[in-house]
Order: C-alpha cells, then sequence, then structure tokens
C-alpha cells in the first residue's frame, strides 16, 4: 500500500535521541530506508536548502525554535514538500500556526501504527497526481473557488486539488472576494476556511444561500475550529459538509465524490 513512498528522502527532525531512533525504526517498518535524522531546525534547514526532501517529519518544540517555524522556512524554500508533525502536544491553539501552513497530518506522540500508516497515506496522496479519481468524476472542467487568508494554506490545498485532477481553480483571500467572483463567474464547487478576516465563512456561506445567484453550489468548509456550537451554526448556514484541517486528500475525495454526485 505505502510502496510509492519508499524511495523518498525523509528528513527527522526530533531532538531526542531515543525518540528519534523509535520513529525512525517505526518509518523503515513502512519502507522508509532514506531517512536522515537532524536534532534542530537549523541542521534540517540547512541540508534542505543542500538537496531538497521529499518529506520533513517534526517535533513542535525544537532547540532552536518551533516545527511551525521550521515549517514555514521549509515552504518558503519549496511548497512540494510534503510536512508532517509529531507532537505531545494537544491544545489547538498552538497547533494552529502548523494547521494553516498546509501540513500532511498532525501525529499524536504516542502514536499508534495505524496513526502512522495515516500520515504517511495522506503524504502519498499529496506527492503523486490521482489518476483514477479524475476518471471516475471527469474533473477536468470543474471550476472550483477557494476562499482562505492564508496564502500558504491555499497553495497546499490547491496542489492537493491539482492532484486529484483539478486545475481550474479561482482564490480568494476573504469572503468578500469570494462573493464578488461568485457575481460574475460560474463554480462548481467552493472551498472556504471558517476563520478568515473581513468576512468569515459562516457569514460567506449565508451570503451565498441568501442572495447569490448560485445558492446552490456545493459548499465545502475547511476549519481547524473545534466548538461545536460555531460548527452547528455554520452548518445550520448551509455548508454542504465540514472538512478538518489538515486538509487531508482521502477525505477530500470521499467529500468531493459525495458533493459532485448530488450536485
Amino acid at each position: 500500500m505505502l510502496d510509492a513512498i519508499s524511495h523518498l528522502t525523509t528528513f527527522l527532525v526530533e531532538p531526542s535521541s531515543s525518540q528519534a531512533r523509535y520513529i525512525e525504526t517505526q518509518l523503515e517498518e513502512f519502507g522508509l530506508q532514506n531517512v536522515h535524522r537532524f536534532a534542530s531546525g537549523k541542521e534540517a534547514l540547512a541540508a534542505a536548502r543542500v538537496s531538497k526532501p521529499d518529506v520533513v517529519i517534526s517535533a513542535l518544540y525544537l532547540p532552536d525554535g518551533s516545527g511551525a517555524e521550521l515549517f514555514a522556512e521549509l515552504r518558503a524554500l519549496d511548497e512540494e514538500i510534503a510536512l508532517i508533525l509529531i507532537s505531545s502536544e494537544t491544545q489547538r491553539h498552538a497547533l494552529e500556526a502548523i494547521r494553516q501552513l498546509g501540513v500532511c497530518a498532525i501525529v499524536p506522540k504516542p502514536f499508534t501504527h495505524e496513526q502512522l500508516s495515516a500520515a504517511l497515506r495522506a503524504t502519498r496522496d499529496f506527492l503523486r497526481r490521482d489518476e483514477d479519481f479524475a476518471g471516475e468524476l471527469d474533473v477536468e472542467e470543474l471550476r472550483v473557488l477557494l476562499v482562505d487568508d492564508s496564502a500558504t494554506a491555499r497553495r497546499y490545498m490547491r496542489q492537493v486539488l491539482d492532484n486529484l485532477g483539478i486545475e481550474r481553480v479561482v482564490e480568494a483571500a476573504d469572503g468578500a472576494q469570494g462573493l464578488a467572483l461568485l457575481a460574475d463567474t460560474m463554480f462548481d464547487l467552493v472551498i472556504t476556511d471558517y476563520n478568515m478576516p473581513t468576512m468569515d465563512g459562516k457569514a460567506f456561506t449565508e451570503l451565498i444561500r441568501q442572495q447569490s445567484w448560485q445558492r446552490s453550489v456545493p459548499i465545502l468548509m475547511v476549519t481547524s475550529e473545534a466548538d461545536q456550537g460555531r460548527l452547528s451554526a455554520v452548518q445550520e448556514a448551509g455548508v454542504s459538509a465540514i472538512c478538518d484541517k489538515p486538509f487531508e486528500p482521502a477525505t477530500v475525495k470521499r467529500l468531493l465524490a459525495a458533493l459532485l454526485a448530488g450536485h
């Protein structure tokens, strides 16, 4: 199942030597043989500038900064590097910056075999094009409006969509920009973040459903929001489906297939 990632160059950034050895052993069980270990973000970033890795797996707290800072530097270096966080941190606000950077997965520490497997599957899906999905749904002509105030998050989501064969994507930085685009252009699907300045995803959804000439367009909400009251309000506003961040390709494929089949 994961043979497609066995050849990938992987950087493991973990200050604890015992933790690093354990994670490396687990990665080897999934077939990853080309794993390079680093104890700090500075060392990993220096190596990445010399030879780009395919995947970087990092702890959140590093001796010279944070995993979020490292991931931001790597995103600036190359947008196509797959990023995975492994951390015992559970507070959502502490992980928010990581979520906004477009990581493939956030894996708890300690992790189970299935949790690591799911993260590696998401990585595989991020790095390769899914020709089968494109053929099944005939998505080449699909027009998607992608709304998120984070340019980094938009680039990541656009890469996921591109891998699914969805190439006709128009971007907006907030709901207000999204509404302006909807006024002039026909879309088959809207993908929007929840927390945005100027106009958040809930208000954006409400205005589409109440005022837009495209009020029946499927809306996929992508959010790191955990408050069930707010999520219920978003559902009542009229979203078609909600997807958590990280934006996992497998989840996106299932949601898109369901949304487009019913559209």
